[in-house]
């Protein structure tokens, strides 16, 4: 059995972390968030020690150290701009860490960290659920089977409403998120560099504070893409039927098909880092490179490789 701590406890994200260290059979001994919404411990854990400041939960480790208990693992469901923070102090007490994405807002961040997970000895684990969705996992391998000769045409939409209250947290605050291609794009970033390799170039077409789109170009496939938290760019058929989220990516002439299978990746994600197998800081990189240069890059106006979307939005008055 191995001991856990996590911090970011009372955020969207932390039940799936909690349910994870739960189904692997491990336990959970103190969780750090300066917001007290964190009745959902009880559903997953007893006894699990609570601290709304990081100095007193920073203490509280060292003194479990000290009494002989060793910290196995820190889970980090933090917000993004405080990961780097939350790895450095796992690698100084010894723990491994299983860290939500994106790892780091910026690559030169992976330098240090590289640095410090081989001084330290420890393991820094990123969760990269779409890799272990088993649909996915066939559609890769499907694709290096019958490798193409000429690159994939790939269309990437993805609206997920969210309300103003967005705009007014962490979230909404590029230099705390990493901005909408970083804090909501990652995800699919990473997946379509894992299916068609390494990205060659980039164009930006649309930046907005909600919403973005443009083109990249990856060894076997070329991308149009579209990512926004706006309600009104949902489509009139996701609307009807009371639906607040649309993903679409679209190959050639078919879809990636991966609706379902979502309930238990990061109980995989978790079980491959207990095992020393999980997704490591080269494997996070590529993906926090590409938006680290989408947010940096200029706007470009190459109508031809515009994202329908995008073409919409840019041609309407």
């Amino acid at each position: 059995m191995k001991t856990f701590a996590l911090t970011g406890a009372a955020g969207y994200i932390a039940p799936r972390h909690l349910k994870a260290i739960h189904e692997t059979g491990n336990e959970l001994i103190a969780v750090l968030d300066p917001f007290d919404s964190v009745g959902i411990l009880d559903s997953f854990f007893e006894d699990v020690s609570y601290f709304k400041e990081f100095e007193r939960f920073d203490r509280h480790i060292e003194k479990l150290k000290l009494e002989g208990k060793h910290l196995d693992f820190l889970s980090i469901c933090s917000p993004n701009h405080l990961h780097d923070s939350h790895i450095r102090f796992a690698l100084r007490i010894g723990a491994d860490t299983i860290c939500e994405k994106p790892l780091v807002l910026n690559p030169w961040n992976l330098d240090a960290l590289e640095k410090l997970e081989e001084e330290y000895g420890k393991n820094i684990y990123n969760v990269l659920q779409l890799r272990v969705h088993p649909e996915l996992i066939k559609i890769k391998e499907n694709l290096e089977k019958n490798k193409s000769k000429t690159k994939h045409k790939i269309e990437l939409t993805y609206i997920t409403s969210r309300g103003p209250w967005y705009d007014f947290s962490w979230k909404g605050e590029a230099n705390k998120s990493g901005g909408i291609c970083t804090n909501i794009g990652i995800h699919f970033f990473d997946l379509l560099i894992w299916l068609f390799g390494n990205v060659q170039n980039i164009q930006v077409h649309l930046m907005e504070a909600r919403r973005a789109g443009g083109f990249i170009e990856l060894e076997n496939g070329i991308v149009t893409w579209f990512l926004s938290i706006n309600k009104s760019d949902l489509p009139n058929e996701i609307t009807e039927k009371g639906q607040r989220t649309y993903r679409s990516i679209r190959v050639d002439d078919g879809y990636l098909e991966f609706s379902g299978g979502f309930t238990d990746l990061h109980t995989k994600i978790y079980q491959l880092a207990i095992d020393g197998k999980g997704f490591k800081i080269k494997d996070a990189r590529p993906s926090i490179e590409l938006v680290h240069k989408i947010r940096n890059q200029k706007i470009e106006s190459d109508k031809e490789l515009f994202h329908p979307m995008v073409k919409k939005i840019l041609s309407t008055p």
